[in-house]
Parts: structure tokens; sequence; C-alpha cells
């Protein structure tokens, strides 16, 4: 994929008219009320492993309506004392897979939480939460974009972003950690929960990383690549052109453009000039517009929706630690 976006100097100071719901604030805030009503405590069990650096947890806490979802804790073995926090999303179609593929943030010392991704892990890493939220009524195209899109009460992304929300709450709750250290990161998917996350529990998240995130500005990007998730919308609206204004009403409450203002804790993403699975415009919108004094995005020029690699994960080690361990 060649150079298809806005040109970099105008990416920097791209802040396009949101299309915000009147009662956008009120329709989290019920939200996440009614998770938290119906919430329980983090249950934390140690499983065995065959690492002797890390001490594992399989981690069950409660997400949308009181759901239970799966996690990791993974521990550097031997930590003494009350530990920083990483809580980390995961990308689009993935679950948690095995503790031992997340050894990155319990390496660099911190307690590593890893949310399982709700009906999701069957394409490349597997999961073991279900999604037993309601989808709402009328078709959905296969994938998770249009799960429950006409109402955004019913809307798969409702019930993923309280998940995120709750998973940092309830990170917060576990034995052996700081709670005044907590970090969110995430990559595409990951990284738009990432967000979700730092705008929707600000008092609690202290830095945010967000690489190449994803639903940001969704109005703009499914008028610009024709690559999935976003492309599912298209499909959709081109089956269903009476139900695209309905649709894009739904995908406002969940848009990280319209979010992100809400958000304070330090943030880091990183942007890909030839990424057409997150395009970059989407995700200066929603920086851009992000409410923190301090935020950054690392701009690879030449990658696609890898986003930085193994260069952009040193700086995200960084980043926390200057935020976290300083």
């Amino acid at each position: 994929m060649a150079l298809f976006d806005l040109p970099l100097d105008e990416l920097r100071d791209y802040r396009p008219a949101p299309h915000l719901p009147e009662d956008l604030d009120a329709f989290w805030a019920e939200t996440l009320a009614e998770a938290r009503s119906a919430g329980a405590r983090p249950v934390a069990t140690p499983v065995e492993t065959p690492f002797a650096g890390l001490r594992t947890y399989d981690v069950t806490f409660t997400g949308f309506a009181g759901q239970p979802v799966k996690g990791w804790l993974n521990v550097p073995a031997g930590a003494d004392g009350p530990l920083p926090v990483v809580v980390e999303f995961i990308g689009y179609g993935g679950g948690r897979g095995l503790p031992h593929e997340w050894l990155l943030w319990a390496s660099a010392g911190y307690a590593h939480v890893v949310m399982d991704t709700r009906g999701q892990g069957a394409s490349w890493r597997g999961g073991d939460t279900p999604d037993p939220g309601p989808d709402g009524a009328g078709p959905s195209h296969p994938g998770f974009m249009t799960r429950g899109i006409l109402d955004p009460h019913t809307y798969y992304y409702r019930r993923l972003f309280t998940d995120a929300a709750r998973a940092v709450e309830s990170a917060a709750d576990l034995p052996g950690v700081d709670a005044s250290r907590l970090a969110v990161v995430g990559s595409s998917q990951g990284g738009a929960l990432s967000l979700a996350a730092a705008s929707l529990v600000p008092s609690l998240v202290r830095a945010a990383v967000a690489q190449v995130p994803f639903l940001c500005h969704i109005r703009r990007m499914v008028t610009l690549t024709d690559s999935d998730p976003f492309h599912e919308l298209v499909r959709f609206f081109r089956v269903n052109p009476g139900r695209v204004e309905a649709a894009q009403r739904t995908l406002d409450y969940i848009d990280l453009l319209h979010l992100t203002p809400k958000a304070t804790a330090p943030l880091l993403a990183s942007a890909a000039l030839m990424d057409a699975t997150c395009p970059p415009s989407g995700i200066f919108a929603a920086v851009n517009a992000y409410g923190g004094a301090e935020k950054d995005i690392a701009v690879y020029e030449w990658d696609g929706h890898e986003g930085g690699r193994a260069d952009f994960q040193h700086r995200s080690v960084t980043f926390v630690n200057d935020i976290l361990k300083a």
C-alpha cells in the first residue's frame, strides 16, 4: 500500500467536526453504572506453568451486565510489594491465548493483566470468553462490526468497551497491585480499547499506549479503506441502504473521536502512513481530540498495520516506565 491518506503536515493538525450524540455522556454513565451494580470482585486462581520467571493467575472478572470475562495475570516471580500494573487489550479476532504469549510487561517488572475478548479468539489466537449479550434485531454481517448495530444499546462494542473499563477497575482491585500506578496498552482493536478505557475511567489510568488504534473517526474510515474490519460496515451499508443512518448513529457512540476528549492520562500512540486497516487520519483525529495535555504519536512512514513493531514496543515500555516508575 502506497501513501494514500492526507500528507503528514495536514495529519498533525487534522481536527474534523464530530457527530456527537446528545446523550453520549449519559449513555456511558448509565452503561457503566449498570455493569458496576451487577459486578463482583475479580477472582485470580494460580496456574502452573513451566516458566520459572513468572507467577501466573487465571483471572475472572465481571464486565458488561455482570457477565464473566476471562484474563491472565502474569507477575514477575519473587516480586515483593505492590507492583505497578499494565492492562493489555487484544487485536481484532484474537483471544487471550496462553500465558507465555504475554511476557513483555512482566519482564519489565509489572503485574500484567491481559483481557480476553468476548466472542472473539477464533481467528489467530484462542479465547475463552463467550458473548452472551443480546445482538439486537436485524441482520449482521459475519464478524463483529455489525453485531447489534441498529441500536447503540445492543451494539457489540458497547459490551466490549464496558469490559475494558471494568478490566481496569478489576485490575486495580487485585491483590499485590498498586492501583495508583496503572497503564493501559493495546494494538489495533486493543489500541481502541486502551483509548476507550482511558476515556471511560480516567481517574484510574495513569498512562495509555495505543498502537495503530482502531475505531477512530469511523465515518471517514469507511470511505477511505477497502480493508476489513472497516469494510464489514461497507458491505452492510451496501445491502442495507435503509439502515445506514441508524447504523452510523450507533457507531457515533463508540467512535474514539468522540470519547477521547474525556481522557486525561499521558498518551503514546502510533500511526503508520501505509496502514490500510487503520488509516492514519483516523488516529490523528482521535489523538488530536484527546483530552490529556501530554500526548505523542510515533509516526512510521513506511509501515502498514504493524505500526512500529519492536521499535514501538521498546518506546512503549520506556514511556510507561518514565510515568509509573518515576
